[in-house]
């Protein structure tokens, strides 16, 4: 079904930064999609792009197995950006060269502005310079028919290139990420002063739209959501919730491995304040106990899984009439999911339940948020009114402090990482940082210190705190602790917590395209 905004095709060649294009995009107020390349083609009558944007990618386009399309998207009028290696197809496939063997480009560089474009509108003059991110071995040698240099640089004598008659681009730098400095400028060229698309991708005109689809999709059937507390599952919720009213019935399943006084704080809300059917199943004992002995983390995932659709499975099977399952799916989910080059993503993203349901449960999925990235979430919850407790709480992985806790987990442990982990967000709310943190969390070592406290040695454990700061969790740097709240926390948590005798922060970053923050 065709998108009702004017929708731009994103073809995907394996980039680890495609999802920031798709980010850039959004952020302008332009729907988009992602859809790997070799699927395009089919699906590009009914889709019906206003643009086009070709990403970037690891692979050689001289290279026998590359990612390749044919002529069709450049032949079907509409505007089109080539990015990376996309430019390099784009002159492969239109008649250009790309030639291997000559020195790469790889970080930061400056681009000459050779002539002036619509696409460069509002960044240097004609001879001046843009600093930009390069990425690239092969290097294009000649540009096709119709095409003109409208950018150079040290390593690329074709760094961008314009046919203005047919509005194709190609650029082979990388806009969408923060280092090219102008980038989001040049997206909101392409997109308004070349495509003169509208902009009009809000998160009103998906409010509404969405509750008419889940009416339409739903009819007078149940819905089960599994709430889990977090911003995906309670905006999903409440969502579905103002579209479908008591025919929606949320299944809170308390792991046992929960925030401190989360559980209390999920029914409160959902309960009392919203009135929405929930059913709160404590099921603490079985998943704790099924947890005994096992330390190997993607087994502990695995295992909570499993027991999680065991116990909601259960508890839906006394719902009478349930014919749907309501999940929190986003949009990086579901692109990581058919991710155009293959990858870790399968593993990555076990504990997320993308792209179908165990054969034995038949309910048909309802998934409202599959379209968003986490900030649009976040901007969803405050359209409809959530509470800002929910719409700005830090993500908290599925398997909760399972993997907070490497090594075997004992009840003993989740309790002393529960009570450090509430009084570490303590003071950072005390000290008004809290929505400066993309995720901040405690990480129980599997380690212990010898140490001094009064006048008796001690012999406990090591506990890790961690921080990032990130926009949409794709990639994310550490946070920069002022050293008098960090050195209050880890005084705190060593006096209140007993089992903690050292703390330490962990100052490690999270470049595009490495696993998950947990």
């Amino acid at each position: 079904m065709k998108p009702a905004h004017q929708p731009v095709l994103i073809v995907d060649f394996g980039s680890q930064v495609t999802q920031l294009i798709a980010r850039r995009v959004r952020e302008a107020g332009v729907y988009c999609e992602i859809h790997p390349f070799d699927k395009v083609e089919a699906l590009v009558d009914a889709f019906q792009p206003a643009a086009i944007i070709l990403s970037g990618g690891p692979a050689s386009v001289l290279e026998a197995d590359s990612p390749r399309i044919g002529t069709k998207l450049f032949e079907l009028g509409v505007p089109l950006l080539a990015i990376c290696y996309g430019e390099q197809l784009l002159c492969d496939v239109l008649g250009g060269k790309v030639e291997g063997g000559h020195a790469g480009e790889f970080g930061r560089a400056e681009v000459t502005i050779e002539k002036a474009s619509p696409l460069f509108e509002g960044l240097a003059d004609v001879g001046g310079l843009e600093t930009v991110w390069m990425s690239h071995g092969d290097r294009v040698t000649a540009i096709p028919e119709g095409f003109e240099v409208i950018g150079t640089s040290t390593g690329a004598p074709f760094a961008a290139i314009a046919n203005d008659a047919r509005r194709i681009y190609g650029v082979q730098f990388h806009p969408e990420v923060i280092h090219t400095v102008s980038g989001a400028r040049i997206y909101r060229n392409f997109l308004f002063n070349i495509a003169g698309l509208k902009g009009d991708w809000t998160m009103a005109a998906f409010k509404a739209e969405s509750i008419a689809r889940i009416r339409e999709q739903v009819g007078k059937g149940r819905v089960i959501c599994g709430l889990s507390g977090g911003v995906d599952s309670s905006v999903a919720a409440v969502l579905i919730h103002e579209a479908i009213g008591d025919q929606l019935t949320c299944v809170y399943v308390d792991t046992g491995l929960m925030r401190k006084g989360e559980s209390e704080q999920v029914v409160s809300l959902f309960k009392n304040h919203y009135n929405i059917p929930l059913i709160h199943v404590d099921a603490a004992d079985l998943f704790l106990d099924a947890l005994e002995g096992v330390s190997d983390p993607e087994t502990k995932r695995k295992t909570i899984g499993k027991l999680f659709i065991d116990v909601f499975d259960a508890e839906s099977a006394k719902i009478e009439g349930a014919e749907f399952l309501a999940q929190g799916t986003l949009y990086p989910d579901v692109v990581e999911s058919v991710s155009a080059r293959g990858g870790p993503s399968a593993v990555i993203k076990s504990h997320h339940n993308v792209g179908g349901l165990p054969d034995y449960m038949k309910l048909k999925l309802v998934e409202p948020l599959r379209e968003l990235f986490k900030d649009e979430v976040r901007a969803l919850g405050v359209e409809l009114g959530l509470h800002p407790d929910f719409v700005g709480r830090h993500p908290f992985p599925g398997p909760g402090l399972a993997i907070r806790i490497p090594g075997e987990i004992t009840r003993e442990k989740v309790a002393v990482l529960q009570q450090a982990d509430a009084i570490y967000l303590d003071e950072i709310r005390k000290a008004g940082l809290y929505d400066k943190i993309w995720q901040a969390f405690a990480v129980l070592l599997p380690v212990k210190t010898v140490g001094v406290m009064g006048d008796a040695r001690t012999y406990e454990n090591v506990l890790a705190l961690r921080a990032v700061t990130s926009t949409d969790g794709m990639t994310a740097d550490f946070f920069e602790f002022p050293w008098d709240v960090l050195g209050k926390t880890a005084t705190r948590i060593i006096n209140e917590v007993r089992g903690v005798n050292r703390v330490v922060y962990d100052v490690t970053s999270k470049p595009p395209g490495t696993i998950e923050w947990e």
